[in-house]
């Protein structure tokens, strides 16, 4: 027999009825991933230092006593968004009853041909902060696989798992993982093949309740900001609470769309249907002082440079997909 991998959906679809395999993954949802598992470590300063020094975060609350304890937190807190980290130990596994549903579940996938994956989106819920000393413990639900999808990486099923996240029995946070398991597909086509692709294939952005008022403002050709109510400082990517005074009390503004480019990459690898590489993705630091990152058009790759003036650039793709990209501001383009 033909082995899957080289047969087209359609022979595949042919020998493998869509339908029964639909019912052996479904039958998987609701069952546990992880029971009465354990964090390998409790919450822990250092662990905090090394995600502050790595993501640039210097918000004294987390790394320094005696401003925490002046917060209305009254201490030391951790970064909601470690929500993960304190979950993960490594090579040797969760502490704890882990079940085989879920490698199970992947297993099925593979036989049938699934056998790549990316992680596709992550969303956290965070009911409280943790503190030092906390130790959590978790557990973990297949919450949902989706029907055979096509995708511009191939065809594949999405594969949802939502954690609780607890200290002792108080729900403290959720954390909802997808990944997609698809079949590679072999594309040989040259690049002027790929043109229409181009357009319609571009990657939509994830969408939910603490970003959909940015995206509000793209829609509208705004690249909206928003600014602390308390403290005034400016953020951007959007968060729910300040990362200066931890006030939940926001306001968006425009900004003026200028800056600079802060720091840059030039992707030639993976090929990708939605894009034509070379191509420069690059972190912009806007005349707010916060930084973006896009993709920098209207100049060839190598001639992006640090410290470049752009000004952003709101570009349609498709009828119902609009992105903020940045391109030479004026004085660039006269050089």
């Amino acid at each position: 027999m033909t082995p899957a991998t080289d047969l087209t959906d359609s022979q595949v679809m042919q020998q493998s009825s869509p339908r029964g395999l639909d019912e052996k993954l479904q039958a998987y949802v609701g069952e546990p991933a992880a029971s009465e598992a354990y964090g390998p470590d409790p919450v822990n300063e250092p662990m905090i230092r090394h995600w502050c020094e790595a993501m640039g975060d210097t918000n004294p609350v987390y790394t320094d006593p005696v401003a925490a304890e002046a917060t209305r937190f009254g201490g030391l807190i951790a970064p909601p968004a470690m929500l993960q980290a304190w979950t993960m130990a490594g090579l040797s596994g969760p502490r704890g009853t882990r079940t085989g549903a879920y490698d199970e579940l992947l297993g099925l996938l593979d036989d049938e041909g699934f056998s790549a994956v990316v992680a596709t989106n992550c969303e956290q819920e965070y009911l409280r902060p943790l503190r030092p000393g906390e130790r959590i413990r978790f557990d973990a639900v297949i919450e949902s696989v989706s029907s055979r999808k096509r995708t511009a990486l191939g065809a594949g099923h999405f594969v949802t798992t939502c954690m609780n996240v607890r200290v002792g029995a108080e729900l403290v946070g959720t954390h909802r993982f997808r990944i997609l398991k698809y079949r590679p597909e072999q594309r040989k086509e040259k690049r002027p093949q790929r043109e229409k692709e181009q357009q319609a294939g571009r990657p939509r952005p994830v969408i939910n309740r603490d970003n959909e008022g940015f995206w509000a403002g793209v829609a509208e050709h705004k690249l909206l900001v928003q600014r602390c109510r308390d403290c005034d400082t400016l953020r951007f990517p959007w968060l729910p609470g300040c990362n200066a005074c931890g006030s939940m009390e926001w306001e968006a503004v425009e900004a003026a769309g200028t800056g600079v480019v802060y720091s840059f990459v030039v992707m030639h690898h993976p090929p990708f249907p939605a894009f034509d590489p070379p191509y420069a993705v690059a972190l912009i630091e806007l005349t707010e002082g916060v930084r973006i990152v896009s993709n920098v058009v209207g100049v060839p790759h190598d001639e992006v440079r640090i410290g470049m003036p752009v000004a952003v650039e709101f570009r349609g793709y498709g009828d119902e997909l609009t992105l903020p990209v940045f391109g030479p501001s004026e004085p660039e383009k006269a050089r």
